[in-house]
């Protein structure tokens, strides 16, 4: 099997979908990686590594022409997909809710993509999840970022010009970006809360030492699908909801907000009068920015600031640690790799194997996901 490894075409995406280590992996288990010349430089790993690790370095030409596969960390542009072979496969993090025009492309070329957003939550899958692996760093580098734009210590100094008191962050969800959050901050010095929709994530919370805020009515309890998600809540629910939210957010330096449903907008968490609630020199730092936002002042790659409070809405959290991102990412598709192909090594998805089902949005010529297919 002949994997292609590519520059990645979004702009500001410093991420690469191989490193060295999982390069060497590959190697092992009987692939041949190609490695567009300096793919993994923005990431810090140079041509010179990948070569040392077993990987042909090659124009982004030549690697698209050789490839039975190519793993990728965002989506390829129609240009790339066009030159793929017929019945290459395509894997990466591929933004597949609600993407049809994406996966009639990817059937038009008839290229069999796998999106790593859908890897289904179950324990066999866990080590291939790479959602879970990008969201954790998202939640570390929210906190990180929150620190950079406050113009005060997280924790509390006691000196003998006297004692400057700690700072209280609030997480508004305790996923894994939210938890990872919490504890981030936590280490930092913080005094923090923090709060989710789902029942099971106030023994999380309190795990990390972190005090949990919800209206804990039946709604919320019953709030939680089977996979894991959250669920939409009821406008009612919102409405109580808000209203405790709105009162504890004015208390803080530094609001996190991590809520997403997959396949729909952003929930919005925190309006205008939310924000002007706050003390000038606050920090919300909106991890939901590229599906709308939290906050409904949030702007896309930017950060704004209103009455004081700064909104930063980094649309690419994990690739503002693009080497740590990278390595988790590329792991998760070496573990990811055994269910690509059969005995002899040789390309052969196992597409009646539930992750491969799971992932799977085009298959020969044809949009096979549930979510897609009819379009």
């Amino acid at each position: 099997m002949h994997i292609a490894v590519l520059a990645e075409s979004h702009a500001g995406e410093d991420r690469v979908a191989a490193t060295p280590d999982s390069v060497k992996s590959l190697v092992k288990a009987g692939a041949t990686v190609t490695v567009e010349k300096k793919a993994g430089l923005k990431a810090d790993y140079p041509d010179a590594a990948y070569e040392d690790a077993g990987a042909k370095l090659a124009t982004r030409a030549a690697a698209i022409k050789s490839a039975d596969a190519l793993f990728s960390v965002r989506r390829p542009d129609a240009a790339t997909l066009d030159k793929l072979k017929d019945g290459a496969l395509l894997i990466g993090l591929l933004e597949p809710h609600g993407a049809t025009d994406f996966a009639r492309q990817c059937a038009d070329a008839k290229v069999n993509a796998l999106a790593m957003e859908f890897t289904p939550r179950i324990t066999r899958a866990q080590a291939m999840d790479a959602l879970s692996s990008q969201s954790n760093l998202a939640g570390y580098r929210a906190v990180i970022e929150a620190a950079t734009l406050f113009g005060r210590a997280f924790p509390m100094m006691m000196t003998a010009a006297g004692t400057i008191a700690p700072a209280k962050a609030f997480i508004m969800g305790a996923g894994v970006a939210g938890l990872q959050a919490i504890a981030t901050a936590r280490r930092l010095g913080a005094v923090v809360s923090a709060t989710d929709v789902r029942p099971a994530a106030k023994e999380q919370v309190a795990s990390l030492g972190a005090k949990f805020v919800a209206v804990e009515d039946e709604e919320f309890k019953a709030a939680e699908t089977a996979g894991g998600y959250a669920k939409e809540m009821s406008d009612e629910y919102k409405a109580k909801q808000a209203e405790l939210v709105s009162a504890h957010i004015a208390k803080q330096d530094i609001v996190v907000t991590t809520a997403l449903i997959p396949g729909r907008p952003a929930p919005r968490l925190i309006d205008k009068a939310m924000v002007e609630a706050m003390k000038p020199g606050s920090v919300i730092i909106d991890i939901a920015a590229a599906n709308g936002g939290n906050c409904e002042l949030t702007q896309a790659d930017k950060v704004v600031e209103h009455n004081g409070v700064k909104i930063a809405g980094y649309s690419n959290l994990p690739g503002r640690l693009p080497a740590d991102a990278s390595q988790l990412l590329a792991k998760n598709l070496v573990n990811l790799f055994p269910l690509l192909i059969d005995e002899t090594g040789a390309l052969a998805p196992h597409w009646d194997d539930d992750i491969i089902k799971g992932m799977a949005l085009t298959k020969d010529g044809e949009i096979v996901h549930d979510s897609l297919k009819g379009s």
